[in-house]
């Protein structure tokens, strides 16, 4: 009972700190641990993870049926049942929608590997689980496919849900992940996204092994390192391949250029200048 009571106390300092990062708005969000084969603690719903009290946890079992508990336990708990059943060493499994990364699915935008060394040691390729409504087991069954080969799984247009071995864990799977999302906006926004080399994911890859992580799904299915590779590539990369088409910052629109010209000389270009703020002037009285 002990021991319990502990368990609660951290569920209640997870949710503390998923409600102040804002990866969960007014009551978004659940979080699990697993007691024993036949009983697992979860939130309830309709509750600020925020402000949640040992005394709000409640208890089910690998059904879903609710066994304690002054509150009703949370709709989404068949997801995390789902997890424990498909994975006997999973303890711990938090759902919310942290921003950046629920980002990517809105947009249906894969999120890529080979940029950033810690995510590939530590998480590894993050897939995307189909959409279904939340709350019954037709959701719950979608992440399936994925237990056994990630740590977390964006849920297409709803959020993520990490699972591990402690609390903790499923915390900081959660926070790379959005991190990384949210750098991967910046970099996208000054124009590229530079990648790592093949070689060198490989050399995080054996090192991820030396750590006793041996779960990454490339290696395990000698899949292509690298995912969603078009993803930020700069302005003079066409993902078609296509060349790129010719530009010059002295290249006015093809209605001022002289007859047969493609470009103009700096003096030209001035003039070209001048006699568009001129209309423009002109225009506005």
């Amino acid at each position: 009972m002990i021991q319990e009571f502990k368990i609660k106390q951290e569920m209640c300092e997870i949710g503390r700190r998923l409600y102040a990062k804002g990866f969960a708005a007014a009551n978004d969000g659940n979080i699990s641990y697993r007691l024993n084969d036949k009983e697992v603690l979860c939130t309830p719903t309709l509750i600020c993870k925020g402000y949640m009290k040992p005394d709000d946890i409640c208890k089910v079992d690998m059904a879903g049926k609710q066994l304690a508990g002054r509150k009703k336990r949370t709709s989404e708990v068949l997801l995390h049942l789902e997890i424990y059943k498909q994975d006997p060493k999973v303890k711990s499994v938090m759902h919310c929608h942290p921003p950046h990364a629920t980002a990517f699915s809105i947009a249906g935008e894969d999120i890529p590997t080979c940029v950033l060394p810690e995510v590939e040691v530590f998480l590894g390729p993050i897939p995307t689980a189909v959409y279904e409504t939340p709350g019954a087991q037709n959701f719950a069954d979608t992440i399936r496919p994925h237990v056994g080969k990630a740590k977390i799984v964006v849920l297409k247009n709803h959020g993520t849900v990490a699972w591990g071995e402690t609390l903790e864990q499923v915390f900081w799977w959660t926070e790379i992940l959005d991190a990384y999302c949210r750098m991967l906006m910046y970099a996208k926004q000054l124009g590229r996204v530079e990648r790592i080399s093949v070689p060198k994911v490989k050399e995080l890859l054996d090192l991820k092994e030396r750590f006793g992580i041996t779960d990454d799904p490339r290696r395990m299915e000698n899949a292509d390192l690298c995912v969603n590779t078009d993803f930020g590539r700069g302005y003079s990369e066409p993902a078609c391949g296509c060349p790129a088409p010719e530009s010059s910052p002295m290249t006015p629109p093809a209605s001022l250029l002289p007859t047969g010209a493609k470009t103009l000389d700096p003096a030209t270009f001035e003039q070209v200048v001048q006699e568009i703020t001129e209309r423009i002037m002109a225009a506005v009285g």
